[in-house]
């Protein structure tokens, strides 16, 4: 998150808020960083990110200068918009995420800005109700199937969890003067001391960096998940589905920090593009096969729980 300096507007008309997603969105695509929720208030920004290869700081660095750059020339100003460097979290999985994303798109209620969430048009509230295609860079999935199990039920259960209103807990985090750059459970944070000295000290500890999965635990994990030898992930032939493969090349893509090539060369594949290709068939597949979803679910929960073996 991010604040206008002395809590100035950073926003004041829609062309803003349009072009400051436009910008999140190619930064995005561009840094291979995912977003699974975000609210633009008139004065602040919430954007909850996922960062496989570990550079959020690169990341914000270019949402916000860029954007700098484009209100200063729009508005005939110069100088300092945002209050000084973004505030990362580092958010514990599962419950802690989903209190994070409804806390993000309960923003404009909070403030008293609209009466319902749907009134409100510069969150990803809409994004979350939408199967539109213009929502695909949204990556939802993952929170929408914490909710519930089956697609079907899950619109309705979105709308009855963010109907509830945030916890104490969680408002009383945000409401921090100087916000901790934690989230999560007593083992969590033990966890993530123990593992990493003082994450205070660290400027980075917010980013997966320090939380990536090597290529060698992604194909451990999966060759024992589907019982497979190695080799079987490293071959494919013309014509013929290799659907675990796909899923740890998707697995690779979304929790390492290596690059297309850098996976390529994992998995014994010279085609970069072909990387690229078999995560986004498995990121489409899972939007309507169930199954899929739970499987990819599992694999990347075994992966956390090696890191914290670790």
């Amino acid at each position: 998150m991010n604040r206008g300096r002395r809590r100035e507007n950073i926003f004041l008309q829609s062309d803003d808020f349009e072009a400051f997603l436009k910008i999140v969105r190619e930064s995005a695509e561009r840094w291979n960083f995912n977003v699974a929720a975000y609210c633009l208030m008139y004065n602040h920004y919430h954007l909850l990110l996922q960062t496989p290869e570990g550079n959020l700081a690169r990341c914000m660095r270019h949402i916000n200068g860029v954007y700098t750059q484009r209100f200063n020339r729009t508005h005939q100003q110069d100088g300092q918009l945002f209050r000084g460097r973004y505030k990362a979290v580092l958010v514990e999985d599962d419950s802690h995420l989903l209190e994070v994303m409804r806390y993000i798109h309960r923003n404009p209620l909070s403030a008293d800005l609209v009466q319902h969430l749907d009134e409100y048009p510069w969150s990803s509230h809409a994004g979350y109700l939408s199967s539109q295609k213009e929502w695909s860079w949204l990556e939802r999935e993952t929170l929408l199937a914490m909710l519930a199990p089956t697609k079907s039920k899950r619109k309705r259960a979105y709308l009855d969890f963010v109907s509830q209103g945030e916890p104490q807990a969680i408002t009383s985090f945000y409401a921090m003067k100087k916000l901790p750059s934690l989230l999560g459970g007593a083992a969590f944070k033990d966890w993530i001391r123990n593992r990493f000295v003082d994450p205070e000290l660290q400027k980075e500890v917010p980013e997966a960096r320090r939380l990536a999965n090597s290529p060698r635990e992604i194909i451990t994990q999966v060759c024992a998940y589907f019982s497979l030898d190695e080799k079987c992930l490293r071959q494919s032939r013309r014509g013929t589905e290799n659907l675990p493969r796909d899923i740890a090349i998707y697995l690779a893509r979304r929790t390492s920090r290596m690059t297309l090539n850098e996976i390529g060369a994992a998995f014994g594949i010279a085609n970069y593009s072909t990387v690229s290709s078999a995560a986004e068939r498995i990121k489409i597949r899972m939007a309507e096969d169930v199954r899929l979803r739970q499987e990819v679910a599992t694999l990347e929960q075994l992966l956390v729980k090696s890191q914290k073996q670790t």
